[in-house]
């Protein structure tokens, strides 16, 4: 009786050496290293890798040179000769109140004013990262290089936005216009913009192994290795490039070394299903007013009583303003206590949702890790009262990579975005990661939707949502 071979996948190329293990088995029954799958990984396109890193680590740099300039016109906030350095918070704080409101208005005005001029010069041409990602098509580069730019404008004036949408688009941008140049198929070009968008990610926060799990796990759905190669590769290129401008060390230095306590333990299992939840009701927050933003000439007044009130916001909290590092800064740090947390964690979304709705474009990576961060921060303070044993930025770590999870349906992502961004938390990543599997879970469970499919515009001649 003739015993029959396993089934095996063809891979394909085929590697180097053709001979098998004694076994007979083959090495692609090893489901993540069979084939290149739709987009073949040829040397042209491994240089095309490369070059997509360097286009997006240099944009994200001129990006953040944009950013940090407008802070200190603003601010006075002391961007160095070379480097950035000091407190965005600390400079917003220091200004005087009507300065911050003052500044906030010019943000709205010339925001609202500039976004109506570029999204009609443009109408029709694509600047949504995500969207192209995951459903092809071709980002327009001069709608995107000017979406980029006035949002680092807006920012560097206080908007509560993110900092990275910006580089993450142009990062994209610079893998479109290869994928054109060099006549790639459908296949190349999702995979080579994705790799440039979570390159971009990467360059500004300095979290190559973030931004690489980010382009698998969010904007290709996927772990493979022929996925997994080239978004490692990109995102380190890219994060090496930005070093001609931005620091090589971590976005939130002096992060003390937390351990594992059983207080910890105890809170990320009961925390995980309420921020899973929170995490809901702020992405449909986030989907709401993105879906009934502001556009054409209504943009121009909204923006700016949407900038204007957070101004007024500003003089109580000055930690509103920007992206929210400053608030989760303090966090991580054991800063601020519960009801300045708790306060910070009622208020950071609501101005966000405000921006968004007022017809505004940013990123949403740093405005929910610091709502987590401040989260857990202020409910660590309170489950300390009952069982001492962990500094609250403990539980603010904690807080930031379920929130992050939740938010962003990435786990893997968010635990290594949050590893990397913060230098430590190899001590307490047992709560991190239980936490977080909890909240995601929970969050996938109830709605599925995440920070960026929530802000999918809606398609043409679709039939209206049920409420």
């Amino acid at each position: 009786m003739t015993r029959e071979r396993p089934s095996e996948r063809l891979r394909v190329p085929q590697p180097v050496i053709r001979s098998r293990l004694p076994s007979g088995r083959g090495a692609t029954e090893q489901p993540n290293v069979t084939g290149d799958g739709p987009a073949s990984l040829s040397l042209v396109f491994w240089l095309l890798v490369a070059a997509a890193g360097v286009g997006a680590g240099l944009l994200g740099d001129a990006m953040m040179v944009v950013l940090f300039n407008v802070q200190h016109l603003a601010y006075g906030y002391d961007t160095g000769t070379f480097h950035h350095a000091g407190s965005f918070e600390a400079a917003v704080a220091r200004a005087p109140a009507g300065r911050r409101v003052i500044d906030l208005a010019v943000a709205g005005a010339l925001g609202g004013l500039a976004w109506y001029l570029l999204r009609r010069l443009t109408e029709g041409e694509k600047s949504e990262l995500d969207d192209v990602a995951w459903h092809g098509g071709r980002l327009s580069a001069r709608r995107s290089l000017g979406t980029g730019i006035i949002s680092e404008v807006v920012i560097g004036l206080g908007a509560s936005l993110g900092r990275e949408q910006a580089p993450k688009l142009l990062g994209g941008v610079t893998g479109s216009l290869l994928a054109d140049r060099f006549a790639l198929t459908a296949a190349q070009r999702r995979l080579l913009i994705a790799c440039g968008g979570g390159a971009g990610l990467a360059a500004v926060y300095n979290v190559p192994l973030g931004g690489a799990l980010f382009t698998a796990e969010v904007l290709l759905g996927t772990l493979a290795l022929p996925v997994v190669l080239p978004a490692l590769a990109c995102c380190l290129t890219a994060t090496f490039t930005s070093y001609l401008y931005l620091p090589a060390r971590a976005t939130y230095p002096g992060i003390p070394a937390y351990h594992l306590t059983w207080p910890l333990m105890a809170w990320a299992l009961l925390a995980g299903p309420a921020i899973g939840l929170l995490a809901v009701g702020y992405t449909r927050l986030v989907g709401w007013v993105s879906h009934h933003a502001a556009s054409g000439r209504a943009m121009i007044p909204a923006m700016l009583a949407a900038f204007t009130a957070l101004g007024l916001l500003g003089i109580a909290f000055p930690q509103l303003f920007g992206n929210g590092k400053g608030m989760a800064d303090d966090a991580f740090t054991g800063a601020g206590g519960a009801g300045l947390l708790l306060a910070l964690f009622a208020l950071k979304p609501l101005v966000t949702a405000m921006c968004l709705g007022s017809g505004a474009s940013g990123g949403l990576l740093t405005p929910t890790l610091s709502t987590g961060a401040v989260l857990g921060g202020g409910a660590g303070i309170l489950w300390s009262m009952a069982w001492p044993g962990s500094p609250s930025g403990s539980y603010a770590m904690v807080g930031a990579a379920a929130m992050l999870g939740a938010g962003m349906q990435a786990p893997l992502a968010s635990l290594a975005l949050v590893l990397e961004l913060t230098s430590g938390g190899f001590g307490i990543i047992a709560p991190m990661m239980t936490a977080t599997i909890i909240a995601t879970a929970v969050a996938r469970h109830l709605d599925g939707y995440s920070i960026y499919s929530a802000r999918l515009r809606a398609q043409p001649g679709a039939p209206p949502a049920a409420e």
